[in-house]
């Protein structure tokens, strides 16, 4: 990739990164165990980035919107644009209906793979997801297995983070621990 761009920032998650260039934005990252492996995450999709001390508004906005999705706040990031270049067309589609998803919303991979065209697309739809550069953004933690078990996430923290982040979006209650 060429011009990109990051920057880190704090959330009450932790500290996240951003990485965009001239088409959009290119990967997100969850809180790594350090700041390097955060941007480490970030190259795996958007290559050699330079990091910024501030970011441009359009990428501020989003920041702050994911900034006050972790807060509880019900923000809805369908508007972000998302520079697809070099992702499938299935993946593409996937992670299309997977914005439509909104805050303190859930669909399983079994719904998610019937409106791609054939539920036996489960198991796809899935690793799919598990490879989205942009968590929170193309939400797939909001994805869940049948009957509405948590499985399947890739990010720092794996299921925790998952129940976390529906909790605070208000897609489930609280739990026994809570």
């Amino acid at each position: 990739m060429e011009n990109a761009s990051a920057i880190l920032f704090d959330t009450a998650l932790g500290r996240c990164g951003i990485a965009w260039g001239p088409k959009g934005v290119l990967a997100v990252s969850f809180p790594e165990p350090s700041e390097a492996e955060t941007l480490a995450r970030l190259s795996k999709r958007a290559g050699d980035v330079a990091l910024v001390e501030a970011p441009p508004q359009q990428i501020a906005r989003i920041i702050d919107d994911i900034a006050a999705l972790f807060e509880g706040e019900k923000r809805d990031l369908a508007y972000v644009e998302l520079d697809m270049e070099g992702v499938a067309a299935f993946e593409r589609d996937l992670y299309a209906l997977t914005v439509d998803i909104k805050p303190g919303e859930t669909k399983t991979y079994g719904e998610l793979a019937r409106a791609l065209g054939d539920v036996s697309f489960s198991q796809r739809v899935g690793q799919s997801l598990g490879r989205n550069p942009w968590p929170i953004i193309v939400p797939c933690h909001r994805v869940l297995g049948a009957g509405g078990r948590m499985t399947g996430f890739s990010a720092p923290g794996g299921v925790e983070a998952k129940r976390r982040l529906l909790k605070i979006e208000g897609a489930i209650g609280p739990d026994l621990f809570d």
